[in-house]
């Protein structure tokens, strides 16, 4: 594929990153202050799960909200598809503020997910009608695309709930959630720009740019949390925006690169709800098997943790970015690297942890795994 970037809309998508990043790290001290001023605080003395010493915001996710839409509002098209993943943001990110401070039902939350959800899709449009079939890499008699007919509103449904909240289940170490994200986001520019679609390149870079202004907040030891209204704010857009921009482009072996952008994030979310029901628990119950807790396990300091995580999201998502161009060494990459992919996966999930690794367990609790009851 012939790359050819337009330096106009370099200039924009530089300028909508920088507004969302000024507005966000602007906003989020007062954030912090009004986060007190209404009793929006994580006690450190509330329950033994609490590792943290001293009381933090638990709505620090509010400025990450107000430097996206900010930056969007002033620099994105507002098509029919964006007004309607805008109106879906504002009901995840007022549930997840709602959750923050009085901590509402799993149900509750679901149903408010899955309206935001129905809104991007059922007004918006934005539905994933078809994939590319993988199997057109071995066979040229296979069909080029798969087409989801009645299955597409459900599966993109599925695909924006999944995701949500798959930012939600890593948010466990202090800067490991809006790191990934950003860096997410950051894929998802760059893949953006490589295609063309402008609106979607200027959507994330906007994310982007709210991602890195909250990170010296965020960051080991942090100054407060994201909490619910940040952790789904940042798997909503990248949920449905990883419909309207990446799944959009039908490119052999395009199915996987949403997957790859995404996959620290859905990797971690699927190992916990399997490992779960099998040990009799509720999907939405809290433990300490998470992937961030097993490098923690292995004697990485929390810092260390983050830092694979990151560089494992980063390797992911360039690789999704040489899937996205022409070459015939694409499968070759997405072989080897699942290959690795699985080895450290089955090295750090067969390590068992014991009481004396709780010990270790990170300074700031998972935002997913917090009970439902005060």
């Amino acid at each position: 594929m012939k790359i050819t970037l337009d330096v106009t809309l370099l200039v924009n998508v530089g300028i909508a990153f920088i507004a969302a990043l000024v507005v966000c790290w602007v906003a989020t001290p007062i954030v912090d202050k009004f986060a007190f001023s209404i009793g929006a605080v994580d006690d450190p003395n509330r329950d033994d799960r609490r590792m943290h010493t001293v009381p933090k915001s638990r709505i620090g996710g509010l400025a990450i909200f107000l430097g996206f839409v900010v930056s969007v509002v002033l620099f994105a098209e507002l098509n029919r598809q964006v007004q309607s993943i805008l109106i879906g943001l504002v009901i995840i990110v007022i549930t997840g503020a709602i959750d923050d401070i009085i901590d509402l039902k799993w149900w509750i939350k679901g149903i408010a997910q899955l309206g935001a959800a129905s809104i991007a899709v059922f007004w918006g449009g934005v539905v994933v009608e078809r994939m590319s079939n993988p199997f057109a890499l071995f066979s040229h008699s296979s069909a080029q695309f798969i087409e989801l007919g009645i299955f597409a509103v459900p599966c993109t449904i599925i695909w924006i709930l999944a995701v949500t909240n798959s930012v939600n289940f890593i948010d466990g170490l202090d800067g490991l959630a809006v790191g990934v994200s950003g860096i997410s986001s950051a894929t998802m520019v760059v893949t953006a720009l490589i295609v063309a679609d402008g609106n979607s390149a200027l959507i994330m870079a906007a994310l982007c740019g709210a991602c890195l202004g909250f990170m010296p907040f965020n960051m080991n030891p942090s100054k407060l949390f994201m909490g619910d209204s940040g952790a789904l704010t940042l798997g909503y857009v990248l949920a449905a925006m990883s419909v309207l921009g990446v799944f959009k482009f039908y490119a052999i072996v395009s199915f996987v690169v949403p997957f790859l952008i995404l996959a620290i994030t859905i990797f971690d979310e699927t190992f916990a709800v399997f490992r779960r029901l099998a040990k009799g628990m509720k999907p939405w119950d809290g433990d300490r098997g998470h992937l961030h807790h097993r490098l923690i396990d292995m004697g990485l300091t929390q810092k260390q943790a983050v830092a694979v995580c990151y560089w494992a999201s980063a390797v992911l998502g360039l690789l999704a970015v040489v899937m996205t161009t022409d070459g015939g060494v694409k499968a070759f990459l997405l072989a080897l690297v699942l290959l690795v992919a699985a080895v450290v996966a089955v090295k750090i999930f067969k390590k068992p942890h014991t009481d004396r690794d709780a010990a270790s367990a990170p300074e700031k609790p998972d935002s997913a795994d917090k009970p439902n009851e005060p």
